[in-house]
């Protein structure tokens, strides 16, 4: 095999691997969001991320590594945690209403991809549907911390459920994920955010 042959080779196995990271795992993480872990195919992956399987599975690893890599990305780029505000309300509020926005920018597949990516899991995927839910889980528990914080300062009544008003507001957050995914407008979700708010129960009375 002469030099030249061989330059050629070492040249197009480099320029197969040459493809921005970066951009590979934000297409796999809209593909991920758009169909959920099951549904969405090596072949897509790698047809949305622009590289063939060897290149993924070099860069990435397995399916499940990428998609990992993917919730990563989620969390970093479009994540929205409980910001402590002056009390657990405005804090609450303010999380539901960051919530109305990034679930219908129209910049992003519609909804939350924590909630949306692991609907219909196989047995196989159940790692996948265990991960998600512990995020969603961590998620409830500092809405449930922020309320008892609120009853401990007085704030709020002392025989108040912490955990079942948290649970609550879970479920509005999975409500709103849904009615996003259904084609609901920020406004429609800013109206949820509002009845939901108007449930919080009141202060004691001094």
């Amino acid at each position: 095999m002469s030099s030249g042959t061989t330059r050629a080779k070492v040249t197009t196995r480099r320029s197969r691997r040459a493809f921005d990271r970066d951009e590979a795992l934000a297409a796999a993480l809209r593909e991920f969001w758009t169909h959920g872990y099951d549904t969405t195919s090596v072949a897509s992956l790698t047809e949305a991320m622009g590289i063939n399987p060897p290149s993924l599975y070099a860069a990435f690893g397995d399916k499940r590594q990428l998609f990992d890599a993917a919730v990563e990305l989620y969390t970093r780029t479009y994540g929205a945690c409980l910001e402590r505000g002056p009390d657990a309300r405005t804090s609450v509020a303010a999380l539901l209403r960051r919530l109305a926005a990034d679930y219908t920018d129209p910049d992003h597949p519609p909804g939350c991809f924590v909630i949306t990516a692991a609907t219909n899991c196989v047995p196989g995927s159940q790692g996948v549907k265990d991960k998600l839910r512990l995020m969603r889980e961590e998620t409830k528990a500092s809405i449930a911390a922020c309320i008892r914080a609120d009853i401990d300062a007085g704030r709020l009544p002392p025989d108040l459920d912490a955990q079942g008003l948290a649970a609550f507001y879970a479920a509005v957050i999975q409500g709103m994920n849904q009615q996003a995914v259904d084609g609901a407008t920020r406004d429609t979700l800013e109206r949820v955010v509002d009845a939901a708010m108007a449930a919080w129960p009141d202060a004691p009375t001094p």
